[in-house]
């Protein structure tokens, strides 16, 4: 596997793993996935400046799956 095909299937893995059921209401569950995403995203080599916009887009990506992981 490619290493964005690794960091991709990782981040997924861990926001899959770490949501809980209020995730997208509690802002301290929300703000504990950030960080899990934007750790993964420094251990990959992901640019610093683009981090934000990756992050918001897991996020985004994860409310619409939520609903399917329950």
């Amino acid at each position: 596997m490619r290493r964005c095909e690794l960091s991709q299937k990782e981040i997924a893995d861990k926001v899959r793993s770490n949501a809980t059921i209020d995730w997208t209401i509690r802002e301290s569950a929300r703000a504990k996935l950030m960080v899990l995403v934007r750790r993964t995203l420094n251990k990959y080599g992901y640019p610093p400046d683009k981090q934000p916009k990756a992050i918001e887009t897991v996020l985004k990506q994860a409310e619409l799956l939520a609903d399917y992981w329950a």
